[in-house]
């Protein structure tokens, strides 16, 4: 392990996270839905707001945020997941939301996207799954072009109280759960992107976090913009 890039203690690989999630799909949205609810309309609608139509949503799983997005953005969903991405067709074609280019099986720490494809990437509930969370967060500023911006919903662990002491004996869970109780921010975001993001609890109770981080503009784009 990379002590410069701290990680939960418990640690998983994508076969655990395929198994977790294959197990979860038929009762994800009635088990989950609810509870995650707050955090994905937040998230949406943080994007709806931003400039840029091109979005990737990273672990879009059975598609419960798609047709809350505005329909001048145009989303690419991914997800490590078959079981919860066939859901997310379903519910693409029974809600008609064309605005979904397209959902694929992908492994977000190492896509087939080229650079700069897309405005805005969104990872809901998904930096506490993957098993390198500082590598997620570099293919994410691959393949958001310069000026675009990256934005994360997820538990964060807690800082102190009965809450940090749950989350620490869950952890023991992890491989069973399919996500790790005891992610703490830093194990995804460097000081250098934890000075420059916008921090936003959501409600109820700030259970979830999210995270707001812009992308630097290259010198070519700063110089049209001033031109």
């Amino acid at each position: 392990m990379d002590d410069a890039h701290p990680r939960p203690r418990s640690a998983l690989d994508a076969d655990a996270v395929r198994a977790a999630y294959r197990r979860w799909a038929k009762v994800y949205d009635s088990v989950f839905g609810g509870i995650s609810a707050f955090g994905r309309r937040r998230a949406v609608a943080a994007v709806n707001a931003l400039p840029g139509e091109r979005v990737l949503e990273v672990g879009v799983g059975t598609g419960l945020a798609l047709p809350h997005y505005n329909r001048d953005k145009h989303i690419t969903g991914i997800d490590l997941s078959e079981a919860m991405l066939e859901r997310a067709r379903h519910r693409v074609i029974n809600q008609q939301l064309g605005n979904v280019d397209d959902l694929l099986e992908m492994d977000a720490e190492a896509t087939t996207f080229e650079a700069g494809s897309f405005d805005i990437a969104v990872a809901m509930f998904v930096a506490s799954v993957v098993p390198s969370p500082r590598r997620l967060l570099g293919e994410l500023k691959r393949v958001v072009k310069p000026g675009g911006h990256i934005l994360f919903v997820n538990h964060f662990l807690a800082t102190g109280g009965v809450r940090l002491a749950v989350e620490r004996g869950m952890a023991r869970a992890s491989r069973s759960l399919g996500w790790h109780p005891d992610f703490a921010m830093e194990s995804l975001l460097p000081p250098e992107d934890l000075s420059r993001a916008l921090i936003t609890p959501v409600p109820p109770a700030g259970l979830f976090t999210l995270v707001t981080l812009p992308l630097e503009m290259d010198n070519k784009e700063e110089t049209a913009l001033v031109a």
